[in-house]
């Protein structure tokens, strides 16, 4: 089994590093393929290029084992559709099964998402909740596709949805940025070769935190 981690990562956390790790655990997957993406659909394009979050990507998982970093939304340029990345990871990996990981809050907005509905058609999705996170109700596209036991997930390639409860630490990518716009350490946050690359590009410096 591969599982799908996209994001922007900008910059890549420890929060991140941390559940993917406790899901590769948990479901025993092969791979966690981290996928930043270029242009998010919902939000404004990050003013780091894509190249150096890579890289911060990069430095952030090297040496964990199962760990890969996948470019193709960066290699194709243009607003990143998860749907797209879906269809040719599925192209690649035929048979497989692929699970995509989202967020709660990435669950709750996914009828926005471009051609939610055929994510399905590619990939189990798995989401991520917080262990006091309340269960939200599932619209009724979702409803059959829901799970209880994990097991099923490797029995087929896709078209299912669970709900793991992860270690989710309070960490987000904005709060760092607004650390290191005003001067601030970052520290215990984000790994130590990714601040060394921050510091030696200078990146963040005098950015507003939503860039």
């Amino acid at each position: 089994m591969i599982a799908i981690y996209g994001g922007t990562f900008n910059p890549i956390h420890l929060g991140h590093l941390r559940v993917a790790l406790e899901i590769k655990e948990t479901f025993e997957f092969d791979e966690i393929r981290f996928i930043p993406c270029y242009q998010p659909a919902l939000k404004n394009k990050p003013l780091v290029t894509a190249s150096m979050r890579l890289k911060m990507l990069e430095l952030a998982i090297a040496g964990q084992q199962g760990f890969v970093c996948d470019s193709r939304e960066l290699d194709r340029a243009g607003t990143s559709y998860m749907v797209d990345t879906l269809a040719s990871l599925r192209d690649e990996f035929q048979t497989e099964s692929l699970a995509l990981l989202i967020g709660n809050d990435a669950f709750i907005s996914l009828e926005k998402w471009y051609q939610w509905q055929k994510l399905f058609d590619y990939s189990h999705v798995i989401v991520m909740t917080r262990p006091d996170s309340c269960k939200i109700p599932l619209v009724p596209f979702l409803k059959p596709r829901f799970i209880n036991n994990p097991a099923l997930l490797k029995q087929t390639l896709a078209g299912k949805l669970y709900f793991q409860k992860v270690t989710q630490l309070a960490i987000s990518s904005t709060k760092i940025r607004h650390l290191l716009a005003t001067a601030h350490s970052s520290r215990f946050l984000i790994p130590d070769n990714v601040i060394n690359y921050i510091q030696q590009n200078q990146l963040y410096r005098n950015l507003n935190a939503n860039q």
